[in-house]
């Protein structure tokens, strides 16, 4: 039996990512949080602020014998623009900019792998600027953030952007729902 895995990602907000392996089969937690910063204890007014240098990530717990890391991967670059700098949609700022986060050498040499093989591929008319890091220390989000579209499905955000990339996950990932 193996162990459970550990990845963190960022791709926009984190209630979108957080709803979409909240779904998926194989993972046991998705958790909304901050990393990258240099700060103790960042809050999410400081974050959005966009000066502390934290990303608003999600902290995906899996079993790999479920759900490979590649899986992990390939739902994350559907979900989310990896070629848009620092931005998702209206979301602006370096706490929304694309990253891996990898917590094992195995896992950033894959996810280096994929970003090659989707450039090679030409998988998207735009350079992807998603980065890979390793994991530094991580910050659970506050508890209003956890499970947030699950708790507030009529909030406008919820309503217009985090459900149509959660819809967008059960279409193309039909095999990889819970």
């Amino acid at each position: 039996m193996a162990d459970n895995e550990i990845v963190t990602l960022g791709g926009g907000c984190f209630w979108c990512l957080e709803a979409v392996y909240r779904e998926t089969k194989g993972v046991i937690s998705a958790v909304s949080g901050y990393m990258g910063g240099p700060g103790p204890n960042p809050t999410y007014q400081d974050v959005c602020s966009g000066r502390t240098g934290h990303v608003e990530v999600v902290q995906v717990t899996f079993d790999p014998e479920k759900i490979s890391f590649r899986n992990i991967l390939e739902i994350f670059f559907v979900i989310h623009d990896p070629t848009t700098l620092d931005r998702q949609g209206n979301d602006i700022g370096t706490q929304y900019r694309s990253v891996i986060y990898c917590h094992t050498p195995e896992q950033r040499e894959t996810a280096r792998q994929m970003i090659s093989e989707l450039t090679s591929s030409v998988a998207f008319s735009d350079p992807i600027v998603t980065t890979v890091e390793d994991a530094p220390r991580f910050w659970t989000g506050e508890a209003y953030h956890q499970d947030y579209l699950n708790r507030n499905p009529n909030q406008p955000y919820c309503m217009y952007v985090v459900a149509p990339k959660l819809e967008k996950f059960r279409k193309t990932f039909a095999s990889h729902r819970r």
